[in-house]
């Protein structure tokens, strides 16, 4: 019940956001379901809410799954998409394959809006609003969506593994995969502080703990007290793969700039975070977001809204999904 009041308050503390964005984005209107499907915008909420409230690291699973559709050929919704005898789809690649939540979510908000009005929102602008409605509800920052996307008929396992970051692979590599999607340095430090909530498997950091890059080690630069404790959560044998760990050890379920405290003090859990306070690039980012939680809730905003608009289908490209797990 904390937890729900603290939303609370942050939810209406932060409504200012949105005045800092353009009112639409190319064939994206704000308005775009106002008149077809009145409702849908309680709906989401609702839903989400629900979820959050039953299973309190489902922001964060809604907040991943919109970045690994997005960041795989676009925010097309074809991270939802079922295998089927013609393609394998996103959902067994090595980064998602029983990692990925939240699919139950959206399924639901899908049924429950058909119902009003058939045939007519993407499950691409559902799981959009869903991750602005999941961050909002743990005390992050609220942004504009716009909407209109139209779902994807195909996806690729293969295209989600060359193109969704990993948690072991060089930073340079990550900028890569960013730059590639129209996104900038910036974005990628901003978009990482969705780090401040969620678990991590300890496969995706276990060598830190024991055997750092061949060394027989463990990473030098993790703290001594964290590396204990993680390693008490994740001993040294394959039983303990699927263990879970917080990425933030100090809030994780509160929406906030912890994630960059943690990085200063040599506490991030994922290689990938700690990389970001060892680079010229991205170090004085994070520095100014360990002090400057505002300013670090404007600069994600604002990258969700850069995110959510990568490579959106709108016209007559694609399809409206009946059912987001499977093509009309």
């Amino acid at each position: 019940m904390m937890t729900i009041k603290l939303v609370i308050f942050f939810t209406f503390f932060f409504v200012p956001f949105v005045h800092m964005f353009p009112y639409s984005t190319g064939q994206l209107d704000f308005n775009f379901y106002d008149d077809s499907c009145p409702n849908l915008l309680r709906i989401v909420r609702n839903v989400v809410w629900s979820s959050i409230r039953y299973d309190n690291r489902m922001a964060a699973s809604l907040l991943r799954l919109h970045f690994h559709d997005c960041i795989v050929n676009g925010c097309d919704a074809s991270v939802l998409l079922d295998d089927t005898r013609y393609f394998t789809g996103e959902k067994n690649a090595l980064p998602n394959r029983n990692s990925l939540r939240g699919f139950e979510v959206i399924d639901n908000i899908k049924d429950l809006v058909e119902r009003q009005c058939p045939s007519t929102v993407s499950c691409a602008d559902i799981l959009t609003l869903a991750a602005r409605e999941a961050i909002d509800l743990v005390g992050g920052p609220s942004w504009p969506v716009a909407l209109g996307r139209r779902d994807a008929v195909t996806t690729s396992q293969t295209a989600a593994d060359q193109q969704i970051p990993s948690p072991i692979e060089p930073l340079e590599n990550i900028i890569a995969k960013f730059v590639s999607k129209g996104l900038e340095i910036r974005d990628v430090v901003a978009l990482s502080g969705g780090h401040t909530i969620g678990f991590a498997q300890c496969f995706t950091f276990k060598r830190r703990l024991f055997d750092f890059k061949g060394s027989g080690r463990p990473d030098p630069l993790l703290d001594n007290f964290l590396l204990s404790k993680l390693q008490n959560i994740c001993p040294n044998r394959d039983a303990s793969n699927r263990n879970l760990a917080p990425l933030d050890a100090t809030t994780n379920l509160m929406f906030d700039n912890e994630y960059y405290r943690n990085l200063v003090y040599n506490t991030g859990l994922l290689e990938s975070d700690q990389a970001l306070i060892m680079d010229r690039r991205t170090s004085g980012l994070v520095y100014y977001y360990s002090n400057n939680q505002n300013s670090f809730y404007n600069d994600f905003a604002e990258s969700m809204v850069k995110l959510s608009n990568v490579g959106v289908l709108t016209g007559m490209k694609g399809q409206i999904r009946k059912k987001c797990g499977s093509v009309n």
